[in-house]
């Protein structure tokens, strides 16, 4: 039997309901159960592939591609899902399914598809029930699939929001054709704390909780976000006009390590509530393992400083893999990370504020689509070749980190990538020929997890060690990419210190570049900092931070 909970969020968006997600998520592994989550986006986009990061945050990229089938004759590929799922997987240490994020145009499409075939001759479609059933099936379909022990929801965006409103309904539905004891409903809200009366309020949260109940939802557990733990007074004021007992109110406050916020609900007990209100057996939780990992990122004692130079900086959800990847890495290093957003448009306009990336002990150039700020990329690619600092390109990073090197080293004035200028006279990346003839932007990228072989005596297969794995080839990366770099160009570079480190299966894509320098640069095509998790960081995070922690020992010797 599968226990099935659901994650609303109230009062605003933002407040850490993937996170949450994750750290109940883990209460019931810490207790040998078998977890598996499920994002609900309320939006009409299919998937999140073609969304801003600025506007929706990073689009996750799942090893698994799936065929969505919504009717006969009729299917898509999805492997871009939403950036919940990376927190999902380095918090459950698991590989997760593009059918496991749920939109409503994937649920729209269904039903619309399916009443031109005829499916439902004779009846008027509704959102009720046509909409709400569909919802209801594609969860139960998760659970068929992955037969977890607990499988968790989250609904993402905000409770009073009219796009998500079917799916409360469904999930009010859901509840009631399922064992009470088979269900909970946990709702995260914001607990502001005005500095005018120095007090946190309840009555925002209240309003929300109000919200769910006129739907027909009561909420089992109150998850309180707020700057500082939550205090008596408002736990029990949200006890009370939530209708749940004080022990089902939690505190979920700022924290400096995120992955310790499971540990935090344990001290709550949270989890042993959880278990007794789902009828499962209260197991002693094994927290040590989780404990050590936390104590990883609690314990540096060093510092290492990394520039990110991007499009996207304006925020940080935009590039929240990269960041944790970096993350994983440094205090597997034994160093704290700081990093530093740089925003490549003003370097465009200003070539000086460039020099401000010396005082860094490695740049990390991030993916990216289109024009706009990619000659400041392209100039920071630059100046690490000349100045010789740790540089890791990722993705379009490592497209322009070529470009940097055709006309820094080459000489190649202009070459570009055609994404930037379709009329370069040096096209050093270009389409991958199985892309020029398509036209939908929607899931037709490359994508999903392919094999990478590494070069021999290349710094990248040494980076990757000499497990069985990498001896056999069967290193798979995930990739999201439709221009690679051209094999002639890379040909020219190879007799001016550049080195291919990685290809495809054929030969013919190139997935990785580095140059014969003193201290690491490189390029990889694919997204190493999908497949880093808190206790096992990315191969190519670690050695670009290794790198970088070198690079600071050089230069406090000069």
């Amino acid at each position: 039997m599968v226990k099935y909970i659901f994650v609303t969020g109230g009062v605003m968006s933002g407040v850490g309901k993937g996170v949450t997600t994750a750290s109940i998520g883990k209460l019931f592994q810490f207790r040998g159960y078998n977890v598996d989550a499920i994002k609900i986006d309320p939006y009409l986009n299919v998937d999140p592939g073609t969304l801003n990061p600025i506007e929706h945050g990073e689009v996750y990229i799942t090893e698994e591609v799936w065929e969505f089938e919504p009717a006969e004759d009729f299917s898509l590929k999805i492997s871009e899902i939403d950036q919940d799922f990376g927190t999902y997987e380095r918090f459950l240490g698991k590989n997760m399914s593009p059918e496991q994020n749920i939109t409503s145009g994937q649920v729209y499409l269904s039903v619309i598809l399916k009443e031109r075939e005829g499916k439902f001759l004779g009846r008027t479609t509704q959102i009720i029930p046509h909409i709400t059933d569909e919802i209801k099936r594609r969860i139960r379909q998760v659970a068929k699939r992955k037969n977890p022990g607990i499988l968790i929801t989250e609904v993402g965006g905000t409770v009073g929001d009219i796009e998500a409103m079917p799916f409360l309904e469904a999930i009010r539905q859901f509840r009631i054709e399922e064992k009470k004891e088979d269900t909970i409903l946990i709702h995260v809200t914001y607990v502001p704390f005005l500095d005018t009366v120095q007090q946190q309020k309840s009555k925002p949260s209240q309003h929300s909780v109000r919200t769910l109940q006129g739907m027909g939802l009561q909420p089992d557990v109150i998850v309180g976000r707020g700057e500082k733990p939550l205090t008596k007074e408002v736990l029990q004021k949200l006890s009370l006009f939530s209708n749940l007992p004080l022990e089902a109110v939690i505190s979920n406050p700022d924290i400096d390590v995120v992955y310790e916020l499971p540990l935090f609900f344990e001290e709550q007990k949270l989890g042993d509530y959880l278990c007794r209100i789902s009828n499962l057996p209260i197991k002693e939780p094994k927290i040590d393992e989780w404990r050590s990992i936390v104590n990883l990122y609690k314990n540096t004692e060093e510092v290492v400083r990394i520039a990110v130079p991007g499009k996207y900086t304006q925020i940080v959800d935009s590039y929240i893999s990269i960041q944790e990847a970096l993350r994983h890495a440094s205090a597997c290093s034994g160093a704290k990370l700081e990093l530093c957003w740089v925003d490549t448009e003003p370097i465009e306009k200003d070539h000086r504020a460039i020099e401000n990336l010396k005082k860094f002990d490695g740049i990390l150039l991030t993916p990216g689509f289109g024009s706009r700020g990619t000659e400041g990329m392209i100039l920071t690619a630059e100046y690490a070749i000349k100045e010789e600092i740790p540089y890791l390109g990722i993705c379009f990073g490592c497209q322009l980190l070529f470009v940097a090197f055709c006309r820094s080293v080459l000489g190649l004035t202009g070459a570009n990538s055609t994404e930037i200028d379709s009329n370069t006279p040096y096209p050093v990346v270009d389409l991958l020929p199985e892309q020029r003839a398509i036209k939908a932007k929607g899931g037709t990228m490359r994508l999903g997890g392919h094999k990478i072989f590494l070069t021999e005596n290349s710094r990248l297969k040494e980076a990757y060690g000499k497990s069985e794995v990498v001896e056999r080839h069967e290193v798979i990366e995930r990739f999201r990419h439709r221009y690679h770099i051209i094999p002639k160009y890379a040909e020219m570079a190879e007799d001016a210190g550049l080195r291919v480190s990685a290809r495809d299966e054929t030969g013919k894509i190139i997935n990785a570049i580095e140059l014969n320098k003193d201290f690491l640069i490189m390029g990889v095509q694919f997204h190493p900092e999908f497949k880093s998790r808190p206790n096992l960081p990315s191969p190519v995070y670690l050695a670009f931070i290794k790198e970088a922690l070198r690079y600071q020992k050089s230069k406090n010797l000069q």
